[in-house]
C-alpha cells in the first residue's frame, strides 16, 4: 500500500519520459555488467589451476560469517546463474586461499590480473612492496638524507593494496589493530600505506611459499610487543630512580 501511494501523482509526460529513459539505461547497463561477469568467469577457468580442491579441499574460511548476507540470503562472490565461486576460482589459481587476508577478500581476481601468481619475478618480498610503491623513497646524496617521503608511483596493483588496507579501520582484527595503531602515531595516508605495506608482503609470502594465511603468528607478536613495551618501561622508570611494581590481582580488603 506504501508503494502505490507513493506512485500517486501529478506525473508529467516529459517526467515520464525522462524516468522511462533512465530505466531502459539502467537496463542496459546491468545487461553490459552481466556480459562482461560471464566473460571473465570464462577467461578465469580457462586458466590452468595450480591446486585441485578435490584433493586439497579449501581451509577452513574464517570469514564465513561476512561473506553471509542474512538479509538477502546470497553468498558475495558467487554468482547464483553460474556458481562461479570467487573465493574457489582463486584458491585454484594462486594455490592457497589469499581471501582469507584481510581486506582481501574481494580482491584476490583482480591481484591475479595484476601481479599474476609467478612471484619469482620479485626474488624478495621487499623488491615486491618496492615495485608496488608501498615503501620509502630516500633521496641520499652523500651520506645524508636530502628527501623522505613516498614514491610516486602509479601501480595499479599497490592501489589495491592500499584499499585493502583502507576498509580495515573497523575490522576487529589484528591487522584492523596495526591500522589503528598506526593512525595513532603517524597520519592516516601514512599509516593506510604501512598497513597496505604489510599485506603485501604476508601475499607475497603466502603465494611464493605456497602457505596459508595463519592468524595464530599475529598473537605471537602482540605477545612480543607488550613484553618489549614492559621491558621499554622498566628501563624508563629506572633510569629516573623508581621501581616498576606489578599491582596485586587480588587485594585484600
Amino acid at each position: 500500500m506504501l508503494v502505490q501511494k507513493s506512485l500517486v501523482g501529478n506525473w508529467k509526460p516529459e517526467h515520464l519520459f525522462t524516468l522511462r529513459q533512465s530505466r531502459q539505461i539502467y537496463q542496459q547497463y546491468q545487461e553490459s555488467i552481466t556480459a562482461c561477469d560471464e566473460e571473465i568467469e570464462r577467461l578465469v577457468v580457462a586458466f590452468e589451476p595450480h591446486v585441485d580442491p578435490a584433493a586439497h579441499p579449501l581451509p577452513p574460511d574464517r570469514k564465513a560469517k561476512q561473506r553471509k548476507r542474512k538479509k538477502r540470503g546470497v553468498t558475495p562472490g558467487v554468482n547464483p546463474k553460474t556458481g562461479f565461486n570467487k573465493r574457489t576460482e582463486a584458491y585454484k589459481l594462486f594455490g592457497v586461499d589469499v581471501t582469507q587476508v584481510p581486506g582481501l577478500m574481494m580482491m584476490a581476481l583482480v591481484l591475479f590480473s595484476e601481479t599474476g601468481r609467478d612471484m619469482s619475478k620479485w626474488p624478495t618480498a621487499s623488491e615486491f612492496v618496492s615495485w608496488l610503491g608501498l615503501c620509502p623513497d630516500n633521496d641520499i646524496s652523500g651520506g645524508r638524507v636530502l628527501w623522505s617521503g613516498m614514491r610516486g608511483t602509479r601501480n595499479r596493483a599497490g592501489q589495491l593494496f592500499r584499499m585493502a588496507a583502507f576498509g580495515l579501520h573497523h575490522e576487529l582484527s589484528p591487522m584492523g589493530d596495526h591500522l589503528r595503531r598506526m593512525k595513532s602515531k603517524i597520519r592516516p595516508a601514512a599509516a593506510q600505506t604501512a598497513t597496505a605495506h604489510k599485506i603485501a608482503i604476508i601475499f607475497y609470502t603466502m603465494v611464493k611459499k605456497q602457505v596459508e594465511y595463519d592468524a595464530s603468528i599475529w598473537a605471537k607478536r602482540d605477545a612480543e610487543r607488550e613484553k618489549r613495551f614492559e621491558a621499554k618501561l622498566r628501563r624508563q622508570a629506572q633510569a629516573r630512580g623508581y621501581k616498576l611494581v606489578k599491582i596485586e590481582e587480588n587485594i585484600a580488603a
